[in-house]
């Protein structure tokens, strides 16, 4: 691909053509071996033993990328002599205002500090890090890091220890120097990797993202999929928006949304869409199952897992509004929906603006039957259309239409909840099945 080519071209400028022999030859491995290599962690542990093998005496090796993510600032992959293998650590954003990342060497690199050396073998050794004083216990002689810059000016980190006896010498600085160009345009390509894969999770999911990657990216691409179909809606949103301040309002949206989505994502789903205040969300079923028993147990785990959330969600909803009536806050209440049918999955919108959701009559029945929650008195309904073979724990609410004048089905709902309120007024007209 293009990253590639343009790796090549930049690597084998004037700066390669000073590089020492050993320097040189680590240089070519990066870039005839070391680019092949699709994992990060495998790379740096792969270097790592390179090194040794040029008789750099490294017996700690970290590389430090930052990152764009919602959750974390960097990545660090950390190579040990002693267990051969790389770690990688993704710290919060909190950690940057921790003690341990603010009095460390990675800190004052990535804030333009340079190169920064300590010899940890002399007679009274400058120990202004608290994190050597850990490198000393370990036996370590020698630390430096060095800045890692990408093309477009993020400042990097690449750390090495020694425990040789007398450190690193000037030649092999000069080797670790040399190759970290070449070092830090392939980290640079897994990292746009990474950033593109995790900029595509947050804003549309994870399922949808990797289709997005897989080259599914034109007006149209799609597939008919079969799936739960998770609707849900904050209760009295309008009220809310009017009454209380902007920020209240949106931080009370993303508490309910942490709490909703959440859930389907910890229990399997695929948050496709945020709505205004309400969500929408998929547990697909697997198309691949041949077999009729293949088949049901497919659908059991689907919508057991649908279930699982949307008792998960309840059990946040309640959590929260605990929080929110102990600081003198009105709680909060909701609706779910749990359909399941046939959606059209992929890419709807301009040629310019795409949007990867799912369509289809099921979509729009599941907004629908989660309209149905406040007139029956439940927080989450279930439609006849749920598999029989899908071993839900469900009591029947009856018949009534999705909306007025639409076609009349069955609603269910949870036992817990169905046992706690009498059975809504069952409508008389002719029942249909729907769907």
């Amino acid at each position: 691909m293009g990253g590639c080519r343009t790796t090549v071209c930049f690597t084998r400028d004037n700066r390669m053509e000073n590089l020492s022999p050993h320097t040189s030859s680590i240089s070519e491995w990066l870039l005839s071996e070391g680019r092949k290599i699709t994992s990060p962690a495998k790379l740096v542990g792969e270097l790592a033993r390179q090194l040794i093998a040029a008789d750099i005496p490294v017996f700690r090796m970290r590389v430090l990328i930052r990152t764009l993510h919602p959750q974390t600032f960097a990545t660090h992959y950390t190579w040990l002599r002693a267990t051969g293998e790389t770690t990688v650590f993704s710290p919060p954003h909190e950690a940057l205002f921790k003690p341990a990342y603010l009095q460390s060497p990675i800190a004052a690199v990535f804030e333009g500090a340079g190169t920064i050396r300590r010899r940890l073998d002399v007679p009274g050794p400058t120990l202004d890090f608290p994190f050597l004083k850990d490198l000393v216990a370990e036996g370590a002689t020698d630390y430096v890091a060095m800045p890692m810059p990408f093309q477009d000016g993020t400042i990097n980190a690449f750390a090495i220890a020694s425990d040789r006896p007398g450190g690193f010498s000037d030649r092999d600085l000069a080797q670790v120097t040399g190759m970290l160009p070449v070092l830090a345009l392939l980290m640079e390509l897994h990292s746009s990797r990474q950033t593109a894969r995790t900029l595509l999770e947050t804003y549309i999911g994870t399922h949808s993202g990797k289709r997005v990657l897989d080259g599914l990216i034109k007006r149209g691409d799609g597939e008919k999929i079969h799936a739960v179909i998770w609707f849900c809606d904050l209760r009295e949103s309008s009220q809310l928006a009017e009454k209380l301040p902007l920020d209240d309002y949106l931080a009370l949206l993303n508490d309910f949304f942490g709490c909703m989505a959440g859930a389907v994502l910890d229990n399997g789903g695929e948050v496709l869409r945020f709505i205004g205040d309400a969500a929408l969300a998929i547990f697909p079923f697997d198309s691949s199952c041949i077999s009729s028993n293949a088949k049901c147990n497919d659908e059991n785990s689907a919508c057991a897992r649908a279930v699982m959330a949307a008792r998960d969600a309840r059990n946040r909803i309640k959590t929260l509004n605990e929080e929110r009536t102990g600081r003198g806050e009105e709680p909060i209440s909701f609706g779910i929906a749990l359909h399941v049918g046939n959606v059209m999955y992929g890419n709807i919108g301009t040629p310019q603006r795409l949007e990867f959701t799912v369509i289809g009559k099921a979509a729009n029945e599941a907004a629908r039957l989660e309209g149905l929650c406040k007139k029956l008195g439940h927080q989450i309904l279930i439609s006849p259309q749920f598999p029989k073979c899908a071993r839900i724990d469900k009591v029947s609410l009856g018949h009534h239409p999705l909306h007025e004048g639409g076609d009349i089905w069955e609603i269910f709902a949870l036992s817990e909840e169905a046992q706690a309120k009498p059975a809504p007024a069952e409508d008389r007209r002719k029942h249909h099945k729907g769907g």
